[in-house]
């Protein structure tokens, strides 16, 4: 007997149903310039090489090349039958890299010559699905580090996809991974080239670690300058804590401050001049996803899962504007530097939508919103009112008018 996924072939309530309807009629919206893709997108990263193109992941298990400018694929990644979760590129052995549910990392070779190769798996080093990817370059090699929902962070040297060690400390899955700007540390006398990663989690930490090629560990966040010989004989430091949950995004600016995006429905700024403290805090009314900031405008743009993009100014963080377009959760957001200076959002409606963040273009879109808004209540205020008699009353009314005339 064949079976049916068909969410009409099924009984909903009128909650359901009144939703579906709503995300049908909204689907229908241009507000972006969307480019509609076949699954779900789980995750974007820009191309270093082309600030025309996109890489996306899809919860159908491939990845896009999108052209933003003719908005078709320019190339698909394929191999992994499930959802992939996060992206990374390793700069110097131009390799692709893709976190997934099956608890592995797939890796394409992004030279073009080699692009229709069988992709390598790194697998073996994670428990459960991996949720987050970073990468950095220490003594000439790309070293990947992967977070995991097993709560591991997980050490790869992307040049033969050996697992080199694991980092434990998290008490729950590891959603966020960043490489510090200010953490790098050169090859000196019996110390090899080190860097520091930041990971955040499931369980709202905030943990700072000092790497190398052969081994890492955990650093106090207020003090990440320590030796990872020092490092080695401390007691385990405390992490951070910001948030009141889940901590899903994290992204160092050109400043070296902290943003972190989370489910408290909050995105924050942590200053490094002032120990990590809450500097700037952008309240949402839903999980915050993703969060990017725009140097050239002096914004910070976040992605919530409400189904809007926000830009912020950075200064005040007063809220500038409210891209509307998604008609699903926003799970990832793409800065596009130099002229093009715009933002690309993607979400679970598996759309790719472009925001310009051109001061011409920002003003344009604000007057748009409050004529919209205008309009909508202009519309609302003309509409009759529904009479609060019954047939009988506004008749017997119109019968008393009569007698006076």
């Amino acid at each position: 007997m064949s079976r049916s996924s068909h969410p009409g072939h099924f009984f909903q309530t009128s909650t359901a149903l009144s939703e579906s309807a709503r995300k049908a009629q909204k689907a229908k919206n241009a507000s972006g310039n969307p480019i509609k893709l076949p699954s779900k997108l789980l995750a974007a990263i820009a191309d270093p090489l082309n600030p025309h193109h996109v890489y996306v992941a899809e919860a159908a298990g491939k990845v896009r090349h999108v052209a933003l400018e003719t908005r078709e694929t320019a190339h698909t990644f394929s191999g992994p039958a499930a959802p992939l979760t996060s992206l990374a590129i390793a700069p110097k052995t131009r390799t692709l890299l893709a976190g997934c549910w099956d608890k592995s990392i797939w890796a394409w070779s992004l030279d073009p010559s080699a692009q229709a190769a069988t992709p390598r798996r790194f697998a073996n080093g994670h428990t459960d699905f991996v949720k987050s990817l970073c990468v950095t370059s220490l003594g000439g090699r790309d070293i990947l580090f992967s977070g995991g929902a097993d709560a591991t962070i997980c050490t790869w040297d992307v040049g033969n996809g050996a697992l080199l060690y694991k980092m434990k400390g998290h008490k729950r899955g590891v959603l966020s991974l960043a490489v510090d700007p200010e953490g790098y540390v050169g090859a000196m006398a019996r110390q090899a080239p080190s860097a520091v990663i930041w990971s955040a989690g499931s369980d709202r930490e905030i943990r700072a670690w000092r790497v190398s090629a052969t081994s890492g560990q955990p650093i106090d966040p207020k003090n990440p300058g320590v030796s990872e010989e020092d490092s080695a004989t401390l007691e385990e430091p405390s992490p951070l804590l910001a948030h009141e949950t889940s901590v899903d995004s994290l992204l160092f600016d050109a400043s070296a401050d902290l943003w972190t995006a989370s489910a408290d429905r909050t995105a924050r700024c942590l200053s490094r001049a002032h120990g990590w403290s809450t500097d700037t805090t952008l309240n949402h009314p839903d999980y915050v996803r993703d969060v990017v900031v725009d140097e050239v405008g002096g914004y910070v743009i976040t992605a919530c899962r409400d189904e809007h993009v926000r830009v912020w100014e950075r200064g005040s963080g007063k809220l500038v504007h409210v891209f509307e377009g998604h008609y699903e959760e926003v799970t990832s957001l793409v800065l596009v530097e130099g002229n093009e200076q715009k933002v690309v959002s993607v979400g679970i409606d598996g759309t790719v939508r472009q925001w310009s963040l051109k001061a011409a273009d920002l003003q344009k879109a604000i007057e748009e919103a409050e004529s919209e808004r205008k309009g909508e209540g202009k519309e609302e205020d003309e509409k009759p009112k529904e009479s609060l008699m019954t047939e009988d009353e506004e008749r017997e009314l119109a019968e008393l008018m009569e007698d006076d005339d």
